[in-house]
C-alpha cells in the first residue's frame, strides 16, 4: 500500500512541533517502486542542517515503527526547509521570511484594479503586510491586505539592502548587522 501524506502527517506533527517546527508540507511521489517522502518544516529563527538531520533521524524511527508502513514498500526520506520558491500562505511565513525580497500578486479590489508589487517584506501588523519598495534610491511601503494577496514568492535577490529598507521592515540592528555578515561571507567565499 502506498503512503500517503495525510497518514504521514498524523505520524509526525506532534513530532515536529515539539522539535519546535510547524509541518509546512508532506509530498509523496513514486519513483522507480519506492516512495519519495519529502517533509518540508520551518520554525522561527530557521534551521540548520545539523538540526535538520537529527529531526529527519526522529521522523524516521516514528515512520519505521509504524506497523503498517513497516510492512510497505521501501521508501526514501527527505526532511527540508521551504525553498525560495514556496509561496507564502500563512501570516508565519510572512513573519519568518521579513526583509526579504518578495513578488506580491494583489487582486482587484473596489476601486483599484488587479496589480503586481515587489519589494521586501515588512512588517506584518494584523491582516496586513507592509511592503517596503526601493525605486532607484526613493523608498515606498505599501500595505497590502492579507486577503487581497493571490500569490506571493520570496524572490533569488543578489542586492544588498540599505539599512534604511530593513530597519522600515522591521529589522533591528543585531538582525541587520548579522545579515551584513553573513552576505560579506558569502561574498568573499
Amino acid at each position: 500500500m502506498p503512503i500517503s501524506p495525510p497518514q504521514v502527517s498524523e505520524l509526525v506533527e506532534k513530532l515536529v512541533a515539539e522539535q519546535g517546527f510547524d509541518l509546512e508540507d508532506v509530498t509523496v511521489n513514486r519513483r522507480d517502486g519506492q516512495d519519495e517522502l519529502t517533509i518540508v518544516v520551518d520554525r522561527d529563527g530557521g534551521s540548520d542542517l545539523d538540526v535538520l538531520a537529527d529531526l529527519s533521524n526522529r521522523i524516521s524511527e516514528v515512520l519505521d515503527a509504524d506497523p503498517e508502513l513497516a510492512e510497505g514498500d521501501p521508501y526514501v526520506l527527505e526532511v527540508t526547509s521551504p525553498g525560495v520558491d514556496r509561496p507564502l500562505t500563512l501570516p508565519r511565513h510572512w513573519r519568518r521570511n521579513a526583509g526579504r525580497r518578495v513578488a506580491v500578486d494583489v487582486a482587484a479590489r473596489e476601486g483599484s484594479e488587479a496589480r503586481s508589487v515587489t519589494g521586501r517584506i515588512g512588517r506584518l501588523t494584523g491582516e496586513t503586510i507592509e511592503i517596503v519598495m526601493n525605486h532607484r534610491g526613493r523608498i515606498a511601503v505599501e500595505s497590502v491586505p492579507l486577503d487581497a494577496v493571490t500569490t506571493a514568492v520570496v524572490q533569488v535577490d543578489f542586492s544588498q539592502p540599505s539599512v534604511t529598507e530593513l530597519e522600515l521592515c522591521g529589522l533591528d540592528a543585531d538582525e541587520i548587522e548579522r545579515r551584513r555578515a553573513r552576505d560579506r561571507t558569502q561574498l568573499n567565499n
